[in-house]
């Protein structure tokens, strides 16, 4: 379906919701990969050939939105939504829907643009907020860097737009700036972003785009290979917040990209995390130390929290052990800044690397008894219950979590209220007790705290001094205030 850049102002009446960025701090994100979600004839037996379109849409994901919501999360996120290019290539298809060639048309695998529109409103008819996957560093095209045909590319239609074709040299800034992604094979032409005219070009098109399809924030791919000059007026034209992929596991560059977009995915937490929990023979002290310094480094309630996505392998491609995938669940859920969870954690898929990380989710058949699927929510309403509670905005939100213990295999973070105890001892782990010393707890002498997972709701009382002592056995432990459990939906309120 063909868009032209003015036709996206008018023709719906669906008005943006402009979450403020506090305001995004209070979301739980589910991501999408549109293609592999949901199909509209709803068939959960569809095959699925990994490498090609799968037949996921915006209406299958519609008609699943209960199994969204029924976890808890308040938004989604969905794939770059612009027509990729066509056909197949050495790689497949791009039914992830990074290589665009027109953005200023759809991707009509997906569904039309009344689509889109429907999905957007359905969203916040339940009071839910839409995310969409946006690229601004490239296009795509099927063929070598040398011998591309600029004239397929909309609007960038001529060799003039683009940095001559160079491999990246990742050890380079300038280099990650100028040189293109891809391959001779897919070669994803690199675009002059610091040119004003493409800067001009991409403010009206995000601008147009959010009105259009009342979107409320942006996941932006490839931030890293884009002068950081470029961002802010780029997120001002949007109006609208935005999360960027930096994908560089180094906190001590956070602090100055925050100058330039406050939103960005935590990568640096997502290694520690996956080195930690996937590994029982790892200690805490990589996580620890990393927590410290990142808190240090960034404002790190600001940033995405993960431990999968479309292009890294899963978790449980790491360790089967179910033990394992509950704690580093439960530890970013509950972890400083706004959790994404990626289609498929729910239900224990196991994908390794691109493109097998991107199974399609109908084969589940959308097992809301699952037992992560049954975690998650229980993580979402403790979250969610939180943000509602007295503490909310200075005891929560802006909160920086921290370690209130640790030994070599167990950590304990305090945020606001709750603390989390996670394990990587795994599924052999025998059980013992540990000492959340008075002054690190946050609880009043004599306050009782329950035990939120797992379904015993097992009451602890501080001690005079508002110390715990707390049994820890495999799976993560979830304290919580006794106080303020009622209408949190948890241990029977």
């Amino acid at each position: 379906m063909k868009l032209s850049p003015t036709s996206l102002l008018w023709g719906a009446a669906s008005v943006t919701q402009a979450l403020s960025a506090s305001e995004w701090q209070k979301q739980s994100i589910y991501q999408i990969l549109t293609d592999r979600f949901a199909r509209t004839d709803g068939s959960t037996t569809a095959q699925c050939a990994i490498t090609s379109y799968c037949g996921g849409t915006y209406k299958g994901v519609i008609n699943h939105l209960d199994y969204i919501q029924g976890m808890g999360f308040t938004a989604i996120w969905i794939s770059p939504i612009v027509k990729n290019l066509e056909g197949d290539t050495p790689y497949g298809t791009a039914y992830h829907g990074y290589w665009a060639q027109d953005i200023y048309s759809l991707n009509e695998n997906f569904g039309t643009e009344q689509d889109l529109i429907d999905l957007s409103a359905a969203l916040h008819a339940r009071g839910m907020y839409l995310m969409v996957d946006v690229v601004t560093n490239h296009m795509g095209y099927n063929g070598c860097g040398n011998c591309v045909n600029y004239s397929q590319l909309k609007p960038f239609d001529n060799s003039g737009y683009y940095h001559p074709f160079c491999e990246i040299n990742y050890s380079d800034d300038n280099s990650v700036r100028t040189c293109w992604e891809g391959d001779n094979k897919v070669s994803l032409p690199d675009l002059r972003t610091e040119d004003s005219g493409i800067r001009d070009t991409f403010a009206k098109w995000i601008k147009d785009l959010v009105a259009k399809y009342s979107i409320d924030g942006m996941r932006i791919d490839s931030v890293k290979h884009v002068e950081k000059d470029f961002w802010p007026g780029f997120l001002q034209a949007a109006g609208i917040y935005g999360i960027g992929e930096v994908l560089d596991g180094n906190p001590a560059i956070y602090n100055d990209w925050q100058k330039y977009m406050k939103g960005l995915m935590n990568y640096p937490l997502f290694y520690w995390v996956q080195q930690t929990f996937s590994n029982p023979s790892a200690t805490m002290d990589n996580l620890v130390n990393g927590i410290n310094t990142m808190k240090g480094q960034a404002d790190t309630t600001a940033l995405g929290v993960f431990i999968e996505n479309h292009d890294q392998k899963r978790f449980p491609s790491l360790t089967s052990d179910m033990t394992l995938a509950k704690n580093a669940i439960a530890f970013t859920m509950l972890s400083d800044g706004i959790p994404i969870l990626y289609q498929g954690q729910e239900q224990h898929y196991a994908g390794g690397d691109t493109p097998n990380q991107r199974e399609a989710l109908w084969t589940s058949g959308y097992n809301t008894k699952s037992e992560l699927y049954q975690l998650v929510t229980t993580l979402n309403q403790v979250r969610n219950h939180t943000l509602s509670a007295r503490n909310a905005e200075g005891g929560y939100i802006k909160y920086q979590a921290w370690s209130v213990y640790s030994d070599q295999h167990v950590i304990a973070m305090r945020k606001g209220d709750v603390i989390g105890i996670f394990s990587n001892r795994g599924s052999n782990a025998n059980t013992y007790q540990i000492n959340l010393a008075s002054g690190n707890s946050g609880y009043a002498a004599g306050e009782q705290v329950v035990q939120v997972l797992g379904g015993d709701c097992s009451v602890i009382t501080a001690d005079g001094n508002g110390g715990l002592n707390v049994n820890v056995g495999r799976d993560p432990v979830v304290l919580y205030p006794a106080s303020e459990l009622k209408g949190s939906g948890l241990c029977g309120n």
